[in-house]
């Protein structure tokens, strides 16, 4: 219709009625420029709010784990000997103990007699081998019977052992097959599908246990870590410490507990932020997305009252405390003294108890705002989803009503001009009778 309009634009009239159409459409439009702008913002609005609630989520998320009697668990452990690594776990108890290293675990090995170039048939009595370990028989098809057959049925996966051959001076290869596991139990025996020796039988590295010893009692494990020996305590020994007598402390972890704690109050400090400029009025001229948003200033105050415990007391004494700037402040020194005279009764006052710590109050405030059912912010994105929808469904509207004016004007500014055609013919028309009509008489 466009196109027939400006076919038409100003044939008998002069005027640029395509130009006209363009600026009445525009005035036409102003109402669904208006929902346009509106849906931008509404856009805005939830994708701001999608992001904090991301934040809020893993606020609640951090403050459960504080909030947790375990948590405040936290020990170190530490070794006398470079050779022993140590890592506690739960359940871990502060204090110090000592162990001798007697020996550490080592995987049951074969070394063959014989050596064969890779290409040579080793197996005796066709092409398989017998690989027998824990009791328990495998066949397996070396394929021809070569050297380099034996190295690829071996190392199937699944037959728990590992096969390599190593270079020797003249050029041949010595076989030698280790268990993939250590400890005692690794043993195995290879022989040829006949039970004949392979290669000439090999020598025998037994698979052995490592062993420490505590006072007088020898404790055992089929690798080198000794798990939960001393509950929540994981040793792992090396070949160095053999011999030697090893001093393990285990202590509170202070600097641990302290991070977690900082942590905590830094994100709520980073979100309180992030709450702040997007509900911030602006200098006059711009405006933040949210500014005055209910639910954001509303979860901005809770946050804040979370380091009140309600029975009108404060968390100061134990460095927590908020400031002048509507901030939470942690005092890593106040917190280090308190913890460090009773560690605690420090943990009860942050965690989940006879009564909610503030890692606890954080919690449940940010998962009253971010619950993804019936989280106060959810439920603000969803209000803002729906009103969204219906901004969408207004435009599109507004495209159908714009397109039928469009179509409507057109039709006039044509007909106009055609009418003006007619006119200007007929004028002419006229023009020239009369001049005939005077020249006659």
């Amino acid at each position: 219709m466009a196109s027939a309009s400006a076919s038409i634009s100003g044939l008998s009239s002069g005027l640029d009625t395509a130009t006209i159409i363009e600026q009445l459409m525009s005035i036409e439009a102003a109402p669904q420029n208006r929902l346009k702008s509106s849906l931008t913002a509404e856009q805005s609005k939830v994708s701001s709010l999608q992001a904090i609630n991301t934040k809020v989520a893993a606020l609640a998320a951090q403050a459960k784990d504080l909030a947790s009697p375990t948590s405040w668990n936290a020990l170190t452990a530490t070794s006398s000997s470079t050779a022993i690594a140590v890592s506690t776990s739960t359940g871990t108890t502060s204090g110090t103990f000592g162990f001798t290293v007697g020996q550490t675990a080592v995987a049951h090995r074969l070394t063959f007699a014989n050596a064969a170039a890779g290409t040579d048939g080793v197996v005796s009595g066709g092409t398989t081998v017998e690989l027998t370990t824990g009791g328990t028989t495998k066949t397996l098809d070396t394929g021809d019977g070569t050297l380099d057959g034996v190295l690829r049925a071996l190392n199937v996966p699944g037959t728990g052992v590992n096969a390599t051959k190593v270079r020797l001076d003249d050029g041949s290869y010595r076989l030698v097959v280790s268990a993939t596991q250590t400890g005692a139990a690794s043993s195995f025996t290879l022989t040829s599908g006949d039970g004949s020796p392979l290669l000439g039988g090999a020598a025998v590295t037994a698979g052995r246990d490592a062993a420490i010893t505590l006072g007088t009692d020898t404790i055992h494990s089929a690798t080198n870590t000794f798990t939960g020996v001393v509950p929540g305590v994981n040793l792992t020994v090396s070949a160095a410490a053999v011999g030697t007598t090893v001093e393990v402390s285990v202590a509170r972890d202070a600097d641990k507990v302290r991070g977690n704690v900082k942590s905590l109050v830094d994100n709520a400090n980073a979100l309180l932020s992030q709450i702040d400029t997007l509900t911030a009025y602006g200098n006059g001229t711009t405006k933040s997305p949210l500014v005055g948003d209910v639910t954001l200033r509303d979860l901005r105050t809770s946050l804040l009252n979370a380091v009140y415990p309600g029975d009108h007391s404060t968390l100061a004494d134990v460095g927590v405390q908020t400031d002048r700037y509507g901030k939470l402040v942690l005092d890593t020194a106040k917190f280090d003294t308190a913890y460090a005279a009773d560690p605690a009764a420090v943990a009860a006052r942050f965690t989940t108890g006879t009564q909610a710590g503030f890692a606890a109050r954080v919690e449940d405030v940010a998962e009253k705002a971010s619950d993804k059912y019936t989280g106060s912010i959810t439920t603000s994105i969803t209000g803002r989803n729906t009103a969204i929808d219906r901004l969408e469904d207004n435009i599109d509207e507004w495209d159908t009503r714009l397109e039928l004016r469009r179509s409507t004007l057109t039709r006039q500014f044509t007909a106009l001009e055609t009418a003006l055609n007619q006119m200007n013919s007929q004028s002419s028309w006229l023009a020239g009778q009369i001049s005939s009509l005077t020249g006659s008489s």
